[in-house]
């Protein structure tokens, strides 16, 4: 097979190695990270570190704490389900389970969205790797997540947010006052801070736009707030961003065939998992979507995809029956859509994600605070 996953800058430079580090520093300094008395993670869901750097002069707090070489690798797929899992576990998606945006049920033959479909789902049960804050807890650190209040208590909350007492905040510097509070009155403390809004208007507006912009100033100086001392603070993203343009996006519709054989068409648009009907020749699916989306999309066959290691060295069965009969992943500012599903809003996005261009899977790890180089 041909399609690789880009290459890590280093084995210590990944989102999965990030919760791991943090406890280091917790307990001493004895990894990647110096010791510090309390440590917050922030993340800026959807900031590349492409795009970061193109708009160094929005957000000079993180550009110029940010070296040449803070920048880490995303897990494939790159959307948040699957990324922000991998960052609070240290588990890559095949081994959490949480393997894409849309993903079937294999028991209920359903597509479900992991980020807000959750009747009926244990969230245990469905990621059953511990979270970081689980593996504090059971150290003695007091573990907390400062996040956007109508967050608390949903489905994916519990399922990579369980073991931290949550608070919420309304703007993305009330988020980081309360994190740098949290870390100072409480020795030892893991403190986790979520901000969502570039990822928002990125989706809505695009990289390049004023709405863009605009938050990520916002969250810039909300991050240029003095940090408490001896308080380590982490800043990375679940993954990056790329624009697509309207004349980038292919519609897979019935009349086109490309229903034929198909039960389901889950994923996103720059990363689909497609799932055929029972009785349906794989074999010949997959030649006719390779042919017919050369240049467009690589598409790959669940197996190709696990024993590659798309999905991380452990793919578990449960995970297994998640992932597509066939994955199809986006090339250049491509997507493509399922033009028969109900919800077709997803068409006006402008910034996407899910595939493994450099904008997308390339995110930074900015180090400030008690863990400044």
């Amino acid at each position: 097979m041909p399609l690789m996953l880009p290459s890590s800058p280093d084995s210590t430079r990944s989102i999965t190695g990030v919760a791991s580090q943090l406890l280091a520093a917790l307990h001493g300094g004895t990894g990647e990270l110096p010791s510090a008395r309390s440590a917050v993670l922030v993340v800026v869901d959807g900031l590349g570190a492409l795009p970061l750097r193109a708009h160094a002069g929005h957000a000079r707090t993180l550009s110029t704490a940010m070296a040449k070489r803070d920048v880490a690798a995303s897990v494939f797929p790159t959307t948040t389900a699957a990324a922000l899992t991998s960052l609070l576990t240290g588990a890559a998606p095949g081994e959490h389970g949480m393997v894409g945006y849309r993903v079937r049920h294999p028991e209920r033959d359903v597509l479900v969205n992991q980020l807000t479909e959750w009747n009926g789902i244990d969230p245990r049960a469905w990621q059953p790797v511990p979270t970081v804050f689980e593996r504090a807890a059971q150290s003695g650190h007091p573990a907390f997540t400062v996040g956007v209040p109508a967050h608390a208590g949903t489905g994916l909350s519990q399922a990579v947010l369980r073991g931290a007492e949550f608070r919420g905040g309304a703007t993305p510097a009330d988020r980081v006052e309360a994190a740098w509070a949290l870390a100072e009155a409480h020795e030892g403390a893991l403190v986790y801070c979520y901000l969502p809004e570039a990822d928002k208007a990125g989706h809505k507006h695009g990289l390049d736009s004023a709405e863009w912009v605009a938050a990520l100033e916002d969250i810039d100086a909300a991050l240029s707030s003095r940090i408490p001392d001896g308080v380590g603070v982490l800043v990375t993203a679940d993954h990056g961003m790329i624009d697509v343009p309207s004349q980038r996006q292919l519609v897979l519709d019935a009349a086109g065939g490309w229903h034929d054989g198909i039960r389901h068409i889950g994923g996103e648009p720059r990363m689909q998992h497609v799932y055929a009907e029972p009785d349906a020749d794989q074999s010949a699916i997959l030649s006719r979507w390779r042919r017919d989306l050369e240049g467009l999309a690589d598409v790959v066959s669940r197996v190709e995809a696990v024993d590659a290691g798309f999905f991380g060295p452990v793919v578990t069965d449960a995970a297994r029956a998640r992932i597509g009969d066939l994955l199809v992943i986006a090339r250049g500012n491509h997507a493509l859509y399922d033009g028969e599903a109900a919800d077709q809003r997803g068409r006006s996005m402008v910034g996407q994600h899910g595939a493994l261009s450099a904008e997308e899977w390339r995110v930074p790890l900015i180090r400030m605070g008690a863990f400044a180089r």
